[in-house]
């Protein structure tokens, strides 16, 4: 299944159904009086959240929906049946903007959630409504409302526990891997990760989200690179693990220069919560350990965690700070969100709905 986490739609809500022109018709009843129904209200648009999403694919191949027109009125005062609802289904974390993508509808944060996008279109009176005592017989009925119309925007900002954040090549999709069920491509090349992955992790019996984005360069903010376009979805993390790689050749600057670019995107990344590590620390002999260590700390002030996920060091003490750091974050509890660990996977080369 291919990423994607921005689609624009059309959205459409039914049309109302008209009234009815109808008149009673029975043996022996000689003014039977007018008993024309009203139209059925059109059908409404929803949005709903639903488990097993985690991209908004879907709405790259249809990207306009409407909703049934109500049924027209009918004769004995019998009302038109309500048309159709279209329901918008989407993952959690989606966020729905109105067309200038800057004014936010509604902010999907809850599996079950359901939300009303437009309205189906009121039926219109038969002519039963409008007999009065001057009256008797109408011979008019009202047509059905139209519906509403509208283009939305669909932003999704993956909810996750925790965010891996690091330059290119930093290891974060081994850690992710090796810690979850989450199978991202690996490889030794920058930009191996070319959207966010989620895999859920275990320490001590405690389950959290981790979300693993692409890695950042320099000018990232300024759409250098492809990192800063995944930036939102760890803004809704508690915690981020910046993985710094003991292969830079100054780690120090490197800590330095992911964390200009999570300042320099704001969406509150300047102020959350940050684990640093050392991380690919098995190429190193002790000596050279220290020393980077030693630099990484003052660059970040205070002693980074040493891992390696290939060679499975300090990975323990990684997860259980995170979970520490979440856990106190949410007020004593463990995460209620639903496991949504599925890998994201490429679509081949060949498939034609590219």
């Amino acid at each position: 299944m291919k990423f994607l986490d921005e689609a624009k739609v059309y959205i459409k809500s039914g049309d109302g159904g008209a009234g009815a022109v109808s008149f009673r018709r029975e043996k022996f009843i000689e003014f039977g009086g007018p008993d024309g129904g009203d139209g059925g209200r059109g059908g409404d648009v929803w949005v709903e959240v639903v488990n097993g999403l985690n991209t908004l694919i879907d709405f790259r191949f249809q990207q306009h929906f409407k909703a049934s027109i109500g049924q027209h009125g009918m004769g004995k005062t019998r009302t038109g049946a309500k048309g159709s609802d279209v329901v918008l289904k989407v993952p959690v974390g989606t966020q729905i903007f109105e067309e200038d993508n800057e004014t936010l509808i509604i902010d999907l944060t809850k599996e079950g959630q359901r939300f009303r996008l437009a309205a189906g279109g009121n039926g219109g009176f038969g002519n039963a409504y409008f007999k009065s005592s001057t009256n008797q017989a109408p011979t008019h009925a009202n047509p059905g409302l139209a519906g509403e119309e509208k283009t939305i925007w669909l932003r999704l900002k993956l909810i996750a526990d925790a965010g891996l954040v690091g330059l290119p090549n930093a290891g974060k999709s081994t850690f992710l891997a090796t810690v979850t069920r989450a199978r991202p491509k690996i490889a030794n090349y920058p930009f191996t990760t070319l959207h966010p992955n989620l895999g859920v992790a275990t320490i001590d019996g405690r389950e959290f989200i981790l979300a693993d984005i692409p890695g950042l360069i320099e000018g990232a903010h300024e759409g250098v690179g492809i990192g800063d376009r995944f930036l939102g979805h760890v803004e809704r993390t508690r915690v981020l693990l910046h993985l710094v790689s003991a292969q830079e050749e100054k780690v120090g600057q490197a800590y330095k220069t992911v964390k200009a670019e999570l300042n320099a995107y704001g969406g509150g990344l300047t102020d959350k919560r940050e684990i640093v590590a050392l991380s690919q620390i098995d190429v190193l002999d002790e000596k050279e350990l220290k020393k980077k260590a030693k630099e990484l700390e003052k660059a970040c002030g205070r002693p980074p965690l040493l891992l390696s996920a290939a060679a499975h060091i300090g990975m323990t003490e990684a997860l259980r700070a995170l979970r520490d750091v979440i856990v106190d974050a949410s007020e004593g509890g463990e995460t209620a969100l639903p496991d949504r660990s599925m890998p994201i996977e490429e679509l081949e080369d060949g498939d034609d709905r590219l």
